[in-house]
């Protein structure tokens, strides 16, 4: 039986996360630049966007570029850039036939002004899809993120705007990039490393993590149904014992 059949389609994550992690060390393994591994990458976006929308994933969100990735050699970061317009580019046309709607999170006030402008086009032609969101993180940083809100929730406070005492967890969260989606039940990460790399941090408090060797360009659907099959044998719990749960 393939992972795909083994999925009880009542209880699916609403919401996954992905870390795609590995590009460059897949690249490696075949004697090329690390770029290869980014462009190589693109095919398993693709393919797994294809398989959380078969089984009727609501929201999907990958960790595409980090605000640390800023950091990485000039050259592979204006590869990147031409690499993700390229993308959206080609990709907005599936994305509509698809029935996927395209959001970002990040401080996309840092990207080249042609990326950020066929990424701001492709969220507008794409805002009335319904089947899946598709988020990408770019130039995204989880401590950015909470320190973008508490500016702003300060500002709030002291323009009377928001009452202090009103502040409480939900109030928090409306003011983070990612009020308008539900927190990820499921964050995968591949490669093997075993870390969130400042990746939702807020979001993925009750998340479950799971872990793959597979790099990311040789991640498929199949994968991520293997995922999702570790994720619905575990008992979530959410601080109550097993005994309360059944």
């Amino acid at each position: 039986m393939s992972f795909k059949d083994r999925i009880d389609t009542s209880r699916l994550p609403k919401h996954i996360a992905v870390i795609m992690d590995g590009n460059g060390r897949w690249a490696k393994e075949q004697g090329k630049l690390r770029v290869f591994g980014h462009k190589n990458g693109v095919i398993a976006v693709r393919d797994t966007v294809e398989g959380a929308a078969e089984l009727g994933v609501e929201y999907l969100t990958l960790y595409a570029f980090s605000t640390e990735n800023w950091n990485r050699p000039k050259l592979e970061v204006a590869a990147l850039m031409e690499l993700l317009v390229s993308t959206i580019a080609k990709e907005t046309e599936t994305l509509m036939k698809n029935n996927v709607r395209l959001n970002a999170i990040g401080d996309l006030e840092a990207l080249p002004k042609r990326c950020r402008k066929e990424l701001l086009e492709a969220i507008d032609k794409t805002s009335k899809n319904t089947r899946l969101t598709l988020t990408l993180a770019l130039s995204y940083s989880s401590r950015w993120e909470i320190a973008q809100a508490a500016r702003q929730i300060a500002a709030d406070v002291k323009s009377g705007k928001l009452e202090l005492d009103n502040i409480d967890e939900p109030k928090f969260a409306s003011y983070l990039s990612t009020r308008n989606i539900p927190d990820p039940e499921l964050m995968i990460r591949t490669s093997g490393e075993r870390r969130i790399s400042n990746y939702l941090l807020w979001q993925l408090a009750y998340a479950e993590l799971y872990f793959t060797p597979t790099l990311w360009p040789d991640f498929r659907k199949e994968n991520l149904f293997e995922a999702i099959v570790d994720f619905q044998q575990r008992e979530r719990r959410f601080g109550l014992t097993s005994e309360q749960i059944r």
